[in-house]
């Protein structure tokens, strides 16, 4: 397989790093958030829409288009770029995750589930799963991981991820198309030793790329944070590191400080729908009755169509009357925050002042109670 992921770092502040991700269909600065577009759309949003925000880069979920459409066809309609009309570059997770929260029968061959659109048996193998992220064409392919939720025992953790390096190497074999890259995920619960011998051996099969997985599963942010810091320096300086399903502003902001690069999480789009806003100085409630008559926008000091065309009354009244351009609006904005957070840590980390800045933006969220805002 031909690497099709060239990563190059331009600046650092401690661990913390500005580089340049390029794939196929485009370049991408790091540290990044990748909006998640399930079945080839970010809820609401179309491409412009994302354009717009800011967004360089778009996961897409295996699962559900292998499903509905079918990859067959996605392929036929010129792949996910073609299909979607997103011409940037783009991620496809394997399905783990999806199987892992369906609680598929997990065998060596793969995982055993039924549709959760017809109740269908299928049989997802780190082969299928290959073949089907192939056929969709996305810049970045994952392979297919077993994924476990923490807290978990230590034998179950260990023996997911031996499956998982299993399973890795049948991806490789697996995977033929020059013009996608393929990552590799790192497993180990919050094992600190787990989680270090997890990236060597993974980091020894050759991948231009590396998920960490198995985060975002109920652990602490301080466990998570113990465990990228086993992980990181077992991986290859020179590849790119992506926190799979990470979203939150501060677990985003610590995981940059130790060194990661890619985000991907539905929290800001799905917060959206659900009427809470994100902002630097922290997050509100938009159904709240005293924002009836509020003609202030959601963030005076953001500068997105959201921001610029509508107040806070005006857009509360959308949401608690279930009108759908409340969904788009306000999605607009939380990703504009969120994007607007990983270029600024960007701008911090090139000027050399990250820890001050990271420390700031804690600070600014931190509510009159003393805990951080969610």
């Amino acid at each position: 397989m031909t690497h099709a992921a060239d990563f190059h770092t331009l600046a650092t502040d401690g661990a913390a790093r500005v580089g340049t991700l390029t794939l196929t269909h485009g370049v991408v600065e790091t540290p990044n958030f990748m909006p998640v577009g399930t079945r080839g759309v970010v809820k609401a949003l179309d491409s412009s829409d994302l354009v717009a925000v800011g967004a360089q880069m778009m996961l897409a979920n295996t699962y559900h288009l292998m499903l509905r459409p079918g990859a067959e066809t996605v392929a036929a309609l010129g792949g996910l770029h073609g299909f979607s009309g997103w011409d940037k570059p783009t991620l496809t997770d394997s399905g783990g995750y999806q199987i892992f929260s369906l609680g598929p029968q997990i065998t060596e061959q793969g995982a055993a589930f039924a549709s959760t659109y017809d109740g269908s048996p299928i049989m997802l193998t780190p082969e299928e799963s290959m073949r089907v992220q192939q056929l969709l064409g996305a810049d970045v392919a994952m392979v297919l991981d077993v994924l476990i939720g923490l807290p978990a025992e230590e034998a179950a953790v260990t023996s997911a991820l031996e499956q998982t390096l299993r399973w890795s190497e049948r991806a490789l074999a697996a995977h033929s198309r020059t013009d996608q890259a393929l990552f590799g995920i790192v497993q180990g619960g919050v094992d600190e030793n787990l989680r270090r011998y997890s990236a060597r051996a993974t980091s020894a099969l050759g991948f231009s790329g590396f998920g960490i997985g198995g985060l975002s599963v109920g652990e602490s942010a301080e466990d998570r944070n113990r465990a990228l810091e086993a992980t990181l320096p077992e991986l290859p300086a020179d590849k790119v590191r992506y926190v799979m399903g990470l979203g939150d502003s501060e677990g985003v902001l610590d995981a940059i400080a130790r060194g990661c690069d890619l985000f991907d999480c539905v929290w800001p789009t799905r917060l959206a729908r659900h009427g809470k806003i994100l902002t630097g100085t922290g997050d509100f409630n938009l159904r709240r009755a005293e924002f009836s008559r509020d003609p202030r926008p959601l963030d005076p000091e953001c500068g997105c169509h959201t921001c610029t065309i509508a107040s806070r009354a005006y857009l509360r009244h959308l949401l608690t009357t279930n009108e759908l351009t409340a969904f788009r609006l306000l999605s607009i904005h939380n990703l504009t925050y969120t994007l607007g957070l990983v270029a600024s840590a960007r701008q911090a980390i090139t000027a050399g002042r990250f820890v001050s800045f990271h420390g700031e933006r804690i600070e600014a969220r931190i509510d009159s109670a003393g805990s951080r805002n969610r």
